[in-house]
């Protein structure tokens, strides 16, 4: 019975192992091919240099790319923390009829292909003029992310103690001001976490900005697609290190300031 339990066990490490590293491997070998020297993508680098940074920071296009990106992740970040956090709230709190449904609704674009969301914002695009605009961009980004925080932020209300609000009622508080000063600060961690998944997810986006960009306004995606087609350089390992390191930089920040809030919750 140990033995068959013991077997088990490493079977199961064994296992968890290989999709470890399974899931680091594409970090394992897009990071050094960053730094090659070849004018091409190579690995291992046969040359180590910083060649393809300099060439990344030096090219109008690619910074414009990033710019661009960047600030339709900022914008959807923000959009997305507001509508998920409102959401969950009815979800979780609000009184209505079909809430199974819509919970359904609300999370269907984390199950259905972006591929299918994306030929359909296509075509609504086309007729209302949106292709490769940062309003067409971020209202398609927010789309993808709400689910997200849809989900962290109902996770964060069930955990909540609900006789606190109670009590800020008893003392005298209205709906408005308990939200301000019981709900939300209990919430921070929760909306704090969403915004990194939000921001990381419309980063990383790919189908939808393939389908939406123009030829003047492309998110870092869509230029690290046009690459990929024409000039298959190191740059796009670079651009590819440079979003692994702010999305891991962002996520250690965030779980951080969660175990700093866990602490001072304890005292």
């Amino acid at each position: 019975m140990n033995l068959s339990k013991h077997l088990g066990n490493a079977l199961f490490k064994g296992v968890c192992g290989l999709i470890f590293l399974f899931l680091l491997l594409p970090t394992v070998i897009v990071m050094p091919a960053s730094f090659s020297a070849t004018q091409y993508l190579s690995f291992p680098p046969s040359q180590w240099s910083l060649r393809w940074y300099v060439a990344y920071f030096q090219d109008p296009e690619w910074i414009a790319a990033t710019l661009f990106s960047l600030k339709v992740a900022g914008l959807t970040t923000v959009a997305a923390v507001v509508l998920g956090t409102m959401g969950a709230l009815a979800l979780m709190r609000g009184r209505m009829p079909l809430k199974g449904a819509m919970r359904a609704v609300v999370l269907a674009p984390m199950i259905v292909p972006h591929i299918v969301i994306a030929v359909a914002m296509y075509m609504v695009y086309m007729k209302w003029n949106l292709l490769g605009s940062l309003t067409g961009f971020v209202l398609a980004h927010t789309v993808v992310c709400v689910p997200f925080v849809v989900i962290n932020v109902s996770a964060g209300l069930q955990k909540m103690d609900p006789s606190l609000e109670m009590a800020a009622a008893s003392l005298g508080a209205n709906r408005l001001r308990a939200f301000r000063h019981v709900t939300l600060p209990l919430l921070g961690p929760s909306m704090a976490t969403s915004a990194a998944f939000a921001f990381i997810t419309s980063l990383d986006e790919a189908v939808i900005s393939y389908f939406l960009s123009s030829s003047t306004e492309k998110t870092l995606t869509r230029k690290m697609f046009e690459d990929i087609d024409f000039d298959l350089s190191p740059t796009i390992a670079v651009v590819s290190t440079l979003i692994i390191v702010v999305s891991v930089l962002l996520m250690g920040t965030i779980e951080g300031l969660r175990a700093r809030a866990a602490r001072r919750a304890k005292v």
